[in-house]
């Protein structure tokens, strides 16, 4: 396993049924999951955003909830995607993008084609001692790399307590995105900042957005369905969640590194 990993101790094949995990429920991540914030998009972008034409790959690509959010703000955007049933969503929820096929350890697009490369909510599934090599390969010289994750706010009190109930008996424990080293002889700096943001939700929908979590989609029918009733229960019973739609915090965490 990758020395870059946040799940060292994590068996290899408990991180690739949980990273192959979000096809089955394709359709549910594209509906509950939240986008990201412009302001996070553009910092990522920030050291090269004076190229004309700015070339950026969405790596990861999913449901396309990056690659929406790139595209106010980029026109010439590829979207690589390993599941086909993610990558279905995505052609039809983002229609006309450039998007293929493809993973971090073999990204088919030629050397040097891309100034950016942005990945949503990802990077930690990756092999990094595979993947910075490749991703690598196809960034122009003092192209980004940058990692994008949505975190809810768990320094809000009902979030951090959501987060408890929310817990399974496969749930990794806590990790920091800031703990995913990027540093190698390529790169230049590494930098992060983090970002508000918020998503609406309901008590069904904010159970819906859990369902898709890796952890929640790897257990079995009866744990993930005692899981799913405890969150229900718990939101029905919290006054800032109990009425109707409610905001949920999250934090915007971006790893930005650039390249020699």
């Amino acid at each position: 396993m990758s020395s870059s990993s946040p799940f060292r101790n994590v068996a290899s094949e408990v991180l690739a049924l949980r990273a192959s995990s979000f096809g089955a429920e394709a359709a549910a991540y594209a509906e509950e999951r939240p986008d990201y914030p412009d302001d996070a998009v553009l910092w990522a972008l920030e050291p090269v955003s004076g190229r004309a034409p700015l070339r950026v790959l969405d790596l990861g690509a999913g449901t396309g909830k990056l690659t929406g959010v790139l595209l106010r703000h980029v026109t010439d955007v590829v979207a690589v995607e390993p599941d086909a049933a993610m990558l279905d969503q995505l052609r039809h929820r983002v229609p006309g993008v450039r998007a293929m096929a493809g993973s971090a350890e073999g990204i088919p697009l030629p050397d040097g084609s891309v100034d950016a490369i942005l990945i949503g909510q990802a990077l930690h599934w990756f092999d990094l001692d595979r993947a910075i090599p490749e991703m690598t390969r196809v960034l122009t010289p003092g192209g980004v790399l940058a990692g994008l994750w949505n975190l809810d706010d768990d320094q809000v009190p009902w979030v951090g307590r959501l987060k408890e109930v929310a817990r399974s008996t496969v749930s990794f424990s806590r990790w920091r995105p800031e703990s995913i080293s990027l540093e190698g002889p390529d790169v230049l700096v590494v930098e992060n900042a983090r970002f508000p943001h918020g998503q609406r939700r309901t008590v069904e929908s904010m159970a819906a957005t859990i369902a898709t979590h890796s952890h929640v989609l790897t257990l079995p029918a009866d744990e993930r369905a005692e899981l799913t009733a405890r969150v229900i229960d718990y939101l029905r019973s919290t006054p800032e969640t109990a009425h109707g739609e409610f905001e949920l915090p999250i934090v915007t965490v971006v790893i930005r590194a650039l390249l020699h």
